[in-house]
């Protein structure tokens, strides 16, 4: 037996206990009645009906605000409209670029195309173009529209990491980058809550999302994350090397960004 065979079935092992905690999530229900020393407390009797860490758990669709557009495909949209697509973009960019100077390991689509390019012989570039596009195409069965956001999502996010990675500070000590890994993966979901709900067509990876939860119904978090677990799973059998912020990102970015839509539904 390869000496790596036992390491990947300990990591498939706890993805797959990941997607079943997402799984379950899904199926929540912050109304249920708890009975503490034959004390019955509906909602738990401390707000957790209404509390963000069970009410994000719960939301199925992106919402629309004062700020969202009308339809992706907007040419002209409103003022606040864009600024909040570019605002959200450059804290998703931000974010990203955190993870990157963490040193704790790729996100889940480049561990992907990384494993393509060892069994392809192709640039670790050229198989990130080609995962794009076949994501691109997905979007048609699921019916997914692009939107000037699509393009900027590419320029944008692009253009921060470029200029951003060498200003970010890097850490020696495990609890610091650890700490950065982490605070990567919420800025990119923070970022990407905002301008998803601009409504101004999403990016590759966030359409693919998008239409899966709008054809299953499940809740975004539950859709997000558990597409980033299937990624790093098929990345990481093909040879994609992965760290701790890898796992960080595919575990957490679905709960980040569910968190950042329950905020941000509420602002006008």
């Amino acid at each position: 037996m390869n000496k790596k065979t036992p390491n990947k079935i300990l990591l498939t092992a706890i993805l797959l206990l990941s997607s079943a905690l997402l799984l379950y999530g899904k199926n929540f229900n912050p109304d249920v009645e708890i009975k503490i020393n034959g004390l019955v407390c509906s909602s738990c009797a401390i707000g957790i009906k209404n509390n963000l860490m069970f009410a994000f758990i719960q939301i199925r669709e992106v919402p629309k605000t004062g700020w969202s557009s009308n339809e992706a495909l907007n040419f002209k949209p409103k003022l606040k409209t864009l600024i909040a697509l570019i605002v959200g973009l450059i804290l998703f960019g931000l974010g990203e670029a955190l993870l990157v100077t963490s040193q704790m390991g790729v996100s889940p689509w480049t561990a992907l195309a990384q494993g393509f390019s060892n069994i392809s012989g192709f640039s670790l570039g050229f198989t990130t173009f080609f995962i794009s596009i076949f994501v691109l195409l997905l979007w048609i069965p699921l019916k997914q529209k692009p939107g000037i956001g699509t393009i900027f999502n590419a320029i944008i996010i692009s253009l921060v990491l470029h200029y951003a990675i060498p200003f970010l500070p890097t850490f020696e000590g495990i609890i610091f980058k650890v700490t950065q890994a982490l605070l990567g993966v919420f800025i990119t979901g923070l970022g990407g809550g905002i301008y998803l709900i601009a409504n101004l067509g999403p990016g590759a990876r966030d359409g693919l999302m998008t239409g899966v939860q709008r054809v299953t119904g499940f809740p975004i978090a539950w859709v997000r994350s558990t597409i980033e677990i299937i990624v790093l799973t098929i990345g990481w059998w093909l040879g994609g090397i992965i760290g701790l912020g890898t796992i960080f990102f595919a575990v957490g970015i679905g709960p980040c960004l569910a968190i950042s839509l329950t905020i941000f539904s509420s602002k006008k």
